[in-house]
């Protein structure tokens, strides 16, 4: 909602000749977050208020609320704490729901949010992954499951070994929509497969045993859309396909492809607009065939 501050009337964005009126007042933008302050601890919503200025994003409301520290009925509170890192939706950190939809803060514009709520603009965590603290989560998961496809290139060497492969036109442009992938979490915060895991540290136990805990627990999990989308990239590359059939017996371990359920939420809300359940089409009659091949090859 934005509020001036002489008459306290709502006042949209993009309404008529009022919201544009300086003569009104300083005008305010209202947020609820929900914020925790620490791992495991429990969350409560926190109220602000910030100047409304025009073509804000969610991350210039969160810079304000960290310079002003204080609550929208005047406590002192701590800044808020987020990700992000580009701020032109290249780096994937600044993922989080937003008037319940999970999307980059850096391209959630706030005149057009306000069309969605007048009243305010809500903001969580992603509920996927575990709160560090606020609006930051620990994505460990989502790269382990990058690690177990192993979506890479392998190289033997830092030396040089010449040109490597051609590949078409008609290739790079099949390959380039899934290489624009930035490990944001959008496809598993939407996901309905991809549930929460969070490992909690033992007392007693040690650093290395506590690490490989969490490890198996994430191994057991869906494996997530982003990382078979992955594996269909680095499959199809000249060099990648090398260990192709590696990435196939990820794809076809527990956590795996079997899965997906199909819902196809990630597509629908993947900021890069990636061909996702494409993907995991491909993953899928790449696994058969893989699995009908292994079986004949005994």
């Amino acid at each position: 909602m934005i509020q001036s501050a002489t008459d306290h009337s709502m006042i949209h964005p993009d309404g008529d000749g009022d919201s544009h009126d300086q003569g009104a007042g300083q005008r305010f933008v209202h947020v609820r977050v929900l914020r925790q302050d620490a791992p495991g601890q429990e969350s409560y919503w926190e109220r602000h208020a910030v100047p409304y200025e025009a073509n804000m994003n969610v991350i210039s409301v969160l810079q304000r609320i960290a310079a002003l520290a204080r609550a929208e009925d005047g406590r002192q509170v701590p800044p808020v704490a987020w990700d992000c890192n580009c701020l032109e939706e290249v780096c994937g950190s600044c993922t989080m729901l937003v008037n319940g939809r999970t999307r980059m803060a850096c391209t959630a514009l706030v005149d057009k949010l306000l069309v969605e709520n007048p009243e305010e603009i809500e903001l969580r965590p992603m509920s996927k992954f575990p709160v560090v603290r606020d609006l930051v989560v620990d994505r460990s998961r989502l790269f382990r499951a990058l690690e177990r496809v192993k979506a890479w290139v392998p190289v033997d060497g830092s030396y040089d070994q010449g040109p490597g492969p051609r590949i078409s036109p008609e290739d790079q442009e099949d390959a380039y929509p899934l290489s624009t992938c930035m490990s944001c979490g959008c496809c598993l915060e939407a996901c309905p497969q991809y549930t929460k895991i969070e490992v909690v540290r033992r007392e007693g136990e040690g650093e290395e045993e506590f690490a490989a805990r969490r490890k198996a627990a994430f191994d057991h999990g869906f494996i997530g859309a982003h990382a078979i989308s992955q594996a269909v990239l680095f499959n199809g590359h000249p060099t990648g396909k090398m260990i192709a059939d590696e990435r196939l017996q990820s794809l076809t371990a527990i956590g795996g492809i079997q899965m997906c359920g199909n819902a196809q939420n990630c597509v629908a809300v993947c900021p890069k607009h990636i061909p996702l359940t494409r993907s995991i089409a491909r993953a899928g009659r790449a696994a058969t065939v893989w699995a009908i091949r292994k079986i004949f090859d005994r």
